[in-house]
């Protein structure tokens, strides 16, 4: 045996073992993939995948999702469709030409008889990633159940909430205590291209991971009302603090801990001086102001402004579905039996197993709340803290990061600023 020959078999994708054993997502890997030299092994890679290209619904599926990718990442990425932020490259004509997928993977691992410029290997990668995100998302089977999900979410929240004489408040269930708002916001989706992007830029990768498909906003007019309406979200069940993801806090509003100790010198103040509860109100108004923060960085979020200012959270909720189809179907073997009685083909609809269909369905799904006071909002709508700017920094994110070596091998500025 030649030495070429049994070093082959000691031979490693480094990036691909730092996948799976170092934490580096596949996104920011230049080539992941195994080494494919023919069809067969491009194909026994994507059975792995889960599409098998022998099925002619399968295959046109991905190569839909192929042209998806390629009109996203023009629309998106590149001058031609955003004049503003694109980069100044169009994508190489060898993709316009492509019809079976298994040559984007061979192209991808330089093993195409149609090319072998670097630049297009590259590019391959490009398209794949956009292209595996896409798959993800449309494979999240949550989404069929979306409109119930919404519903049950913000009906949990709608139900404390009333006005009088043109102004928003939200109460408790005994009706006992009344915060004021200045507005409350519902989030009931993102727009598909929106989750692709924050897709592209997050590690993980998986439509799974996203959090905030659903989202509820809170303006409260002070610091103190933000305090006094955690309360009453956990105090009414409103929110589950069981059900929180401890990992997706995040208090940028004010200092809890301040805010503790001056609350305790002030309950201690108020029993010795016997203060009534307006100014006992007053003055813990002012604790609440004075422990406003200043200026954080935000763990959970790097497009965040450093001067935006809310508590974050992330809460699940249990989805209780009820499947139409099984509530039709049993009342369509009522009516067949009782008009029909015992014809064959009743007879059948009679003996078919219907265990794997389920009655109900349920699920925890995630929402995510936000609440921040007057003031904060403002700041948080205007100049580097506005969501226009979270968006772009956020488009730049996924841009850099799918097209870092496809800039340094144009030799093209990398911010692209």
């Amino acid at each position: 045996m030649e030495h070429s020959d049994f070093l082959k078999k000691y031979y490693f994708n480094w990036e691909t073992l730092d996948v799976m054993a170092s934490g580096t997502s596949a996104i920011d890997a230049k080539n992941y993939l195994a080494n494919f030299e023919s069809d067969t092994e491009v194909q026994a890679f994507l059975k792995g995948y889960g599409y098998d290209l022998s099925d002619p619904i399968e295959s046109a599926e991905m190569f839909g999702n192929f042209q998806e990718a390629l009109q996203f990442i023009k629309k998106y990425f590149l001058k031609e469709g955003n004049e503003e932020n694109g980069i100044e490259i169009t994508i190489p004509n060898v993709f316009y030409t492509i019809t079976d997928i298994s040559e984007l993977l061979l192209i991808a691992t330089g093993n195409s008889k149609i090319t072998n410029k670097e630049e297009d290997i590259v590019w391959a990668s490009i398209v794949m990633k956009v292209m595996h995100t896409i798959l993800h998302l449309d494979k999240d089977l949550r989404s069929r159940y979306f409109s119930t999900i919404q519903t049950q979410i913000f009906d949990r929240f709608y139900k404390y909430l009333f006005r009088e004489d043109e102004k928003l408040f939200i109460t408790n269930e005994s009706k006992s205590e009344i915060i004021p708002l200045v507005d409350f916001e519902t989030k009931s989706t993102k727009t598909r291209d929106s989750i692709i992007i924050k897709l592209l830029h997050k590690k993980e990768n998986v439509a799974e991971e996203l959090f905030d498909r659903i989202g509820i906003r809170f303006i409260t007019y002070t610091k103190l009302d933000s305090i006094r309406l955690l309360r009453l979200l956990y105090q009414n069940h409103i929110v589950v603090v069981n059900n929180i993801k401890p990992s997706r806090s995040q208090n940028s509003l004010l200092d809890l801990t301040k805010f503790k100790q001056l609350h305790g010198e002030l309950i201690q103040e108020s029993i010795k001086n016997n203060f009534s509860e307006d100014e006992f109100l007053a003055g813990l108004n002012n604790c609440a102001e004075e422990c406003g923060l200043v200026r954080l960085e935000h763990k959970n979020n790097e497009h965040s402004s450093s001067n935006y200012r809310a508590i974050h959270f992330t809460c699940r909720q249990l989805i209780k579905y009820k499947n139409p189809f099984y509530l039709q179907f049993n009342k369509l073997k009522r009516s067949a039996k009782k008009e029909y009685g015992s014809h064959p083909l009743v007879e059948s609809l009679l003996g078919l197993d219907t265990s794997a269909i389920a009655k109900d369905i349920r699920f925890f799904y995630p929402f995510e709340v936000q609440i921040t006071d007057k003031s904060s909002h403002k700041m948080n709508t205007d100049g580097e803290a506005s969501h226009v700017e979270y968006k772009r920094s956020q488009l730049k994110s996924a841009q850099l990061r799918l097209f870092k070596d496809l800039i340094l091998l144009k030799g093209l500025d990398l911010l692209q600023e």
